[in-house]
């Protein structure tokens, strides 16, 4: 050891490593000071701007905010600028001009939670152009018209709750009866809707099926009907039905609702509704390859991740892409899959502005609708 006052070069080399000159595009690291009055009482959107150089998921909760309003915002060309043909493709907004094609994607859990309800707002008020779900956020809309879901604790012990008829979701409650009582509304639903499709098949010509035949029920056209059927405000698939915005699910049947179409082979037996999954495929690649612009809009992972990306992949990338889930990539999953990895197989484009907000979804979307969606009071909606 060193008795002589200077530091030992090997430690003084180790610790006292100079910097590179910083360069002028360096953003300081600074969080919000709530000394400062405009602190107080702030809006969503001034408390996220204030996130954006806080570093962590608060930036890139800032950043999403950002990208969002950027594909909200954009416009191209007004339809007297393009050739017919183009101008019957793609998004418009009320003036004419081209406006981003939004795809939503969530998973069913979201809406058996609270979300519900700011998803509903999305789609009541025209925010996005087509929806992606699993079966459960298909079934759970429809189910909470019927009878409300409960707060519970994610530390209920199984057994009991099963003993008492009720099923567990994270920490959320829905009593067995619901699905009882989903059972009995949905029945004479689908023995219409099959009824429907007998009677267009029975009126074909020799010239056989086309994609426009009312023989042809596809899961998102069950969905439509669906919404239709429950007639109730609360319901996302309600408003999605109203305002013409379709709602695939590629994996319809793995649900209650599968439960149900499952039951329904026996009781209409011989005949069965038959749902076409290419129509549907073919529905939303044409819509994604038509699009202007397109964003993506991913609350959660799995299905309606990798579905909303594949559709982006036939128009060479999305321009515009917010994925917001808890999954890691360590393990290769899609779900934890950052952007970058969708820029390499084409499904978002490599110049697009992109961001992954790793956080649950109940806690950020909220945040991240009222800074952005909700940020000024929509105008009515038209009866």
């Amino acid at each position: 050891m060193s008795t002589t006052g200077k530091l030992p070069d090997l430690a003084s080399d180790a610790v006292l490593k100079p910097s590179i000159p910083i360069p002028s595009d360096f953003q300081e690291v600074k969080g919000i000071d709530y000394s400062q009055d405009a602190a107080y009482n702030s809006s969503a959107t001034h408390l996220i701007q204030s996130m954006s150089t806080m570093g962590f998921q608060a930036s890139s909760l800032s950043q999403a905010c950002s990208i969002i309003n950027n594909m909200r915002s954009w416009r191209g060309k007004h339809r007297s600028e393009l050739e017919d043909h183009e101008s019957q493709k793609g998004e418009f907004d009320s003036e004419g001009f081209q406006k981003t094609t939004i795809f939503m994607g969530y998973t069913s859990n979201l809406i058996s939670s609270g979300l519900r309800d700011t998803l509903r707002f999305l789609v009541q008020h025209k925010m996005v152009s087509a929806i992606v779900a699993s079966a459960g956020g298909i079934e759970e809309d429809l189910i909470k018209v019927l009878a409300p879901t409960y707060m519970g604790e994610f530390s209920l012990p199984g057994k009991g709750l099963r003993d008492q008829g009720m099923n567990r979701i994270g920490n959320l409650l829905v009593p067995n009866d619901n699905y009882c009582k989903f059972e009995e509304w949905i029945v004479p639903i689908l023995d219409k809707c099959l009824e429907e499709q007998q009677e267009a098949m029975s009126k074909l010509g020799s010239n056989g099926l086309d994609a426009d035949s009312d023989a042809i029920w596809t899961p998102s056209k069950l969905i439509d009907r669906l919404g239709k059927e429950i007639n109730d405000e609360s319901s996302v698939l309600y408003w999605a039905h109203k305002n013409k915005i379709p709602i695939f699910c590629p994996a319809l049947t793995d649900g209650s609702i599968g439960d149900m179409l499952f039951f329904h082979t026996f009781k209409s037996s011989p005949q069965q509704l038959r749902l076409d999954i290419v129509a549907d495929i073919r529905k939303i690649n044409c819509m994604s390859m038509e699009a202007s612009q397109a964003g993506m809009i991913i609350l959660g992972g799995g299905l309606i991740k990798h579905h909303i990306c594949n559709a982006c992949l036939m128009r060479n990338g999305a321009d515009y892409a917010v994925y917001i889930n808890t999954g890691q990539e360590f393990d290769g999953s899609d779900a934890g899959a950052r952007p970058d990895e969708a820029v390499s197989w084409g499904k978002i484009k490599a110049e697009a502005k992109s961001v992954k907000v790793y956080a649950d979804v109940s806690l950020v979307f909220p945040l991240i609708v009222a800074a952005t969606f909700a940020s000024e009071r929509p105008a009515p909606v038209a009866e």
